[in-house]
């Protein structure tokens, strides 16, 4: 992990101190920015997964778990299998958890009542978002994190 944090501060660093030896030719350029830290050293997430879709506490079954990942750990049961479908999604400058944008035409499938919200910091950034499973383009991003949020249970309408 350590080593990890190192070399990618490393190669970060590496074009900015290129760009800041001045040469005959090129006037100086600015430092390029890097990423906000992350104080623990660590992509952690807070998982809430809502069976009835809501999180109110009046009735709700829901489960929350503690993803810790580089290295895998915390209390989601599959923390390893998570981290790597959230890191095959991880690209520089987009948010994997973004919703799903306004204006994008989605079938009307129902996919069930459960909602998830996922709180916490991955690559360096703050995460904050919620899923629910009301249309095509929800359940899809559902899917996108199925080892994250899990599969719901089968038996309500719509869910394969």
């Amino acid at each position: 992990m350590l080593l990890r944090r190192i070399a990618l501060a490393a190669a970060a660093l590496a074009p900015a101190a290129l760009l800041a030896v001045p040469s005959a030719t090129a006037a100086p350029a600015a430092a390029l920015p890097m990423p906000p830290a992350n104080p623990e050293g660590l992509d952690h997430l807070t998982v809430t997964v809502s069976d009835n879709g809501r999180f109110d506490g009046s009735e709700a079954t829901s489960t929350t778990f503690y993803l810790y990942c580089h290295p895998d750990g915390g209390t989601h049961p599959r923390a390893r299998e998570a981290c790597r479908q959230i890191d095959g999604q991880t690209t520089w400058g987009k948010d994997p958890f973004a919703p799903v944008p306004d204006g994008t035409v989605c079938t009307m499938i129902y996919g069930g009542p459960q909602r998830a919200r996922v709180v916490g910091h991955w690559a360096g950034r703050p995460v904050l978002a919620e899923f629910k499973r009301t249309n095509g383009c929800e359940i899809e991003r559902w899917e996108r994190f199925s080892r994250l949020l899990g599969t719901p249970v089968k038996g309500w309408p719509g869910i394969r």
